[in-house]
Order: structure tokens, then C-alpha cells, then sequence
């Protein structure tokens, strides 16, 4: 760690060992949409929508990864997170005797990392790719967590777990897997982790072409009925226990425990966030799932992104009943699907 030797032979392996799966990352339409979404929300300029070419990859030197570690790669820089039955002083001890060769000095490194300044257009997005099902993501920014004590955000973390992030008991897998039988999975995400920069909502799901169509107004139908109705005790009891019971496996290991407080580190996040994390699960109410559906769930400002073969998905179903007219009024962009090494 603090002296790598920076091996030629294994530098150039590792190179086209990476150089090999690019070649690979269209074969994946999951990984297509990932890519393309996060360019569509954040901007093609933000560093979170930037990927690795075989150019940029050719052009990374030994003496660049040197440069880099003498620079970056220094002990001002690091965190570390020792759990276990020890004695701090003993542990203290021994990370000073093999630290103490190691010098501070490198460059400051820009922290916190830039903010995404991209306002996203509201639309229907397409990524032609010859597949017998479309991989569908929906949604739009979310928050930048400025308060991890903000009982808002927990509201938003039970909010997106009735609607789609609690597995089988969420709504949006209920209905468009187990009621219609139109996608093997089906699901939501509300990122919160993020106090850096704003994190993003997105609904997902991978259905025939057929019925791409008719999930995606299912998806926007419970986005307006948790936005307008109250969620049932069923539902928000549920939610609310899957947090709870969750919660000890965050603390079941000394790896786990040293990598949650090394995230806390990193985050900024106060470790007494943990101690009274079931009490704010507990004191969510209905009322207060509705308020932030209302406030963090906006139809208006939703991207609709789909990877597949757009003739067929445009066409919908058999009956005509669910097209891709009826889910948005608006022409469709088509987004090329990139080179993947380029």
C-alpha cells in the first residue's frame, strides 16, 4: 500500500483485461440504461456520467500510477476503522509504528467532490437495441441530504419502500408482476446516501416489448395514488418493520460494523444517527409518507428511458390499448447506443 511496486507486465494485463469487458458492455442492456441515465439526469460534464475508454485506458502510463500514488494515495487521506474484541491504545500503537515512515505532503485533494448542475428534460428516451424486451427506467432527481437527522428523509425511505424498493410487498411489484404477470422484477430506488451532490428516483423494470407499454402506466399510477392517497397501516406497518429488523445485520460482523463507521467518516454522518434510527422509523405516519410523496415524487419533471427495439415497444400491446403514445404525449429522442469503446 505504501510502496507498490507498479508491475509493467501486470499494468499491461490489467489494460486489456478492461480493454475486453468494454467490448462486452453493450451486451448488457441494464448496464446500457445505467449509463445513459445517469448522462440524462446529471449531464454529460458530471464525473458520474463519465466512463472508461480504450483510448483513455491506452494512454495510463506507470509512471502516471506514480504520480498518483505519491500525490493522492497518502496517509492524510485515509480513514481507517478497526472493530473487533482489541485495545485501542494496542491498536493505536501498532498503526503509528507502521505509519510512521509514511510522510504526509501530498497535493490537496478538492473536497467535497463538484456538484451535477444539469437540469434534466422531462421525456421519453429511447436506446434502440435488437432485444426481445425493453429495459425501462422512470424517474428524476431526488435530494441532496444536507441533514442526515431530517425525519423528512426517513419519510421518503418509507415512502419508496411501499412503492417499489420493499421487494414483493411493494406496489409496483404487486401489480406488474404478480397481478399482470408483466416483468420478473419490478422495483424503485430513492438515493439518500448522497450528502454530495443531489442523488436521484427511478422506477425500473424489464418487460416483452408488448408490454413495456402497459407497465409504465402502471408505474405512473401508483406514483399519483401514493401521491394522493393515504397508504394503508398494512403497508406502512410492513415498511416500517423491514427497516427495523434490517437493522441489526448492519452491526453483525466486525466488517460490517467497520465499514458502516467508515462510511459515517466519510459521509460526515454523526455516529449517534444509529442510536435512535428505530425511533425515527417508528414515528412515521401515514400523514407523513403522503406529505413527501407529494413533494419528492414529481410527474412532471419524469425521464422515461427505454433500452430495446422501439418499433416493437411503440406498437404496445395486441389490443392498442396500452401504446407508447398513451403513456407520453411527446415524440421520443433517440439516443444512439454508443460505441462501447469509444
Amino acid at each position: 500500500m505504501k510502496t507498490p511496486r507498479f508491475d509493467e507486465a501486470r499494468l499491461e494485463l490489467a489494460k486489456d483485461n478492461w480493454i475486453e469487458e468494454l467490448k462486452q458492455r453493450n451486451d448488457d442492456p441494464a448496464g446500457i440504461a445505467r449509463r445513459e441515465w445517469n448522462r440524462l439526469l446529471y449531464g454529460e460534464e458530471h464525473f458520474s456520467a463519465r466512463d472508461v475508454t480504450s483510448g483513455s485506458l491506452a494512454k495510463i502510463s506507470r509512471q502516471d500510477l506514480e504520480v498518483f500514488h505519491r500525490d493522492y494515495w497518502r496517509p492524510e487521506n485515509r480513514i481507517f476503522t478497526v472493530s473487533g474484541d482489541v485495545e485501542t491504545e494496542a491498536v493505536l500503537k501498532l498503526l503509528r509504528r507502521h505509519l510512521a515512515d509514511w510522510p504526509a505532503g501530498g497535493k490537496d485533494t478538492p473536497w467535497p467532490p463538484p456538484e451535477a448542475f444539469n437540469v434534466p428534460e422531462p421525456g421519453l428516451y429511447s436506446v434502440q437495441k435488437d432485444i426481445p424486451q425493453g429495459r425501462v427506467q422512470i424517474g428524476h432527481l431526488g435530494v441532496k441530504r444536507a441533514d442526515w437527522g431530517d425525519p423528512e428523509y426517513v419519510a421518503i425511505q418509507v415512502m419508496n419502500e411501499i412503492l417499489g424498493g420493499g421487494g414483493f410487498s411493494s406496489r409496483l411489484m404487486q401489480r406488474i408482476r404478480s397481478d399482470e404477470g408483466l416483468a420478473y422484477s419490478a422495483g424503485s430506488f430513492f438515493d439518500l446516501a448522497n450528502p454530495f451532490w443531489q442523488g436521484d428516483f427511478a422506477m425500473y423494470y424489464q418487460s416483452k416489448s408488448e408490454s413495456v407499454a402497459r407497465a409504465a402506466q402502471i408505474a405512473f399510477e401508483e406514483v399519483e395514488r401514493i401521491r394522493t392517497e393515504k397508504v394503508s397501516q398494512e403497508e406502512l406497518d410492513t415498511a416500517k418493520a423491514s427497516f427495523i429488523e434490517t437493522l441489526p445485520g448492519r452491526f453483525d460482523s466486525s466488517r460490517s460494523v467497520a465499514t458502516m463507521f467508515a462510511y459515517d467518516e466519510f459521509f460526515g454522518r454523526d455516529h449517534a444517527y444509529w442510536y435512535d434510527y428505530q425511533k425515527r422509523i417508528e414515528a412515521v405516519t401515514a400523514d407523513d409518507v403522503l406529505k413527501a410523496a407529494k413533494k419528492y415524487l414529481r410527474p412532471d419533471e419524469m425521464v422515461m428511458l427505454v433500452v430495446g427495439d422501439w418499433e416493437a415497444i411503440e406498437k404496445g400491446d395486441a389490443d392498442g390499448k396500452a401504446t407508447m403514445d398513451s403513456v407520453y404525449d411527446v415524440p421520443v429522442t433517440k439516443v444512439p447506443l454508443r460505441d462501447p469503446l469509444t
